[in-house]
């Protein structure tokens, strides 16, 4: 029985954890606390050893006051340089250190937030097309309505009805009120005109007060959907831009396709091993190829952030358009379904704004980590 217990306790634990890891993998403000926890280890390692550096100064530049013979000052003197010279070397790898997680941390962010876009763009491809708005929001499109107009057609005064032409034919406005002329111009008596109307009523109803609505939400969309292709755009070129730096060439596409991200990790241990043996005023242009890239992706997170802020709040508005239809409930067992499983898509985008797509949390502490690699400690 015990054996039992354990089993499952193990593959209950293992499913947290791969949980966890799933939504470590998806999650950029993980990074963003791993970046800033990489930082700290890194700065309290080499802060260790700024100190044992600092102490040994301290003895030396004491023992040069206490020091007779020019030989031992000598002496002294060329030791305090060589110290200083390590923790020269110890700043400068500590630095290195730095860049280098940071760099790899926003390549991560890179790759999660791509995701996140792409993710995106195939939500706004799958809502409603123009012609499923237009099947909802045009009388024409119901049977029950094309039922009517047959009946007024097959009723209506030849003499003084008339036919509309290809184009307002397809106008609801013109078309609802050319089916209501012929109508009372109908030999249709007052109880087939009732019952026929009957029929029809919450579908005119609900497509001339929601037409313009609908079409909102659909160009809403589209707006937000192009938006969008303009984010990706953005971040192809923000990787670019990142990965040139260190050699790497193919494009953020291609790199996602044939999942090649090790090769980039690789390209910049290469890229810091040339920056550690470099001098002068090539080392210096290295690390400021390498800093930069990180200053581009802090703006791209902050163009993200605006963006899905933006679309969260477009669908907001689209809820509210959708459940403003005064009549829902006395004509509910007559709208179509396309209108239900509308407002359904709304309801569901929002909690992916809310959740899957999340703005990016990068206050001003986390936001001086990423850009200057500074560590404010508990």
């Amino acid at each position: 029985m015990k054996n039992i217990i354990t089993y499952f306790i193990l593959i209950f634990l293992s499913a947290t954890n791969c949980a966890a890891r799933i939504y470590e993998e998806d999650n950029p403000d993980v990074i963003i606390k791993e970046l800033s926890a990489e930082i700290k280890i890194i700065c309290i390692r080499y802060e260790r050893q700024y100190l044992q550096k600092e102490q040994q100064l301290s003895l030396i530049n004491e023992a040069l006051l206490n020091a007779i013979s020019v030989d031992k000052k000598v002496d002294l003197l060329v030791q305090k340089d060589q110290i200083r010279t390590q923790i020269s070397l110890l700043r400068y790898e500590t630095e290195n250190e730095i860049s280098k997680v940071r760099y790899l941390k926003g390549l991560q962010i890179i790759k999660i937030l791509y995701e996140k876009v792409l993710s995106l763009d195939h939500h706004f491809a799958s809502v409603r097309t123009l012609n499923e708005i237009n099947k909802i929001s045009n009388p024409n499109q119901y049977p029950e309505y094309s039922k009517l107009k047959e009946i007024v057609a097959g009723k209506r005064d030849k003499k003084s009805a008339f036919d509309l032409t290809s184009v307002l034919g397809t106008n609801t406005i013109v078309s609802v009120v050319q089916t209501f002329t012929n109508m009372l111009g109908s030999n249709m008596t007052k109880e087939e005109k009732e019952k026929e109307l009957g029929n029809v009523d919450c579908i005119l109803d609900f497509t001339l007060r929601m037409q313009n609505d609908l079409n909102t939400i659909y160009f809403e969309t589209a707006f937000l959907q192009t938006s969008n292709d303009k984010m990706k755009q953005e971040i192809e070129i923000l990787f670019k831009d990142y990965t040139k730096p260190i050699g790497y060439i193919a494009t953020l596409e291609n790199c996602r396709s044939n999942d090649d991200w090790e090769s980039v990790t690789q390209k910049m241990d290469d890229y810091l091993s040339r920056l550690k043996s470099a001098t002068g005023t090539q080392q210096y242009k290295m690390q400021v190829n390498l800093e930069f890239p990180i200053d581009r992706l802090l703006q791209f997170i902050t163009q993200y952030n605006n963006f899905i802020d933006q679309g969260g709040k477009f669908y907001e508005k689209f809820k509210i358009i959708l459940n403003s239809y005064e009549n829902e409930k006395q004509c509910e067992t007559k709208l179509p379904a396309e209108y239900k499983k509308l407002k359904s898509d709304i309801d569901v985008a929002i909690n992916k704004f809310n959740v899957a797509y999340k703005p990016v949390e990068v206050n001003g502490t986390k936001m001086k980590e990423i850009l200057y690699g500074l560590n404010e400690f508990d």
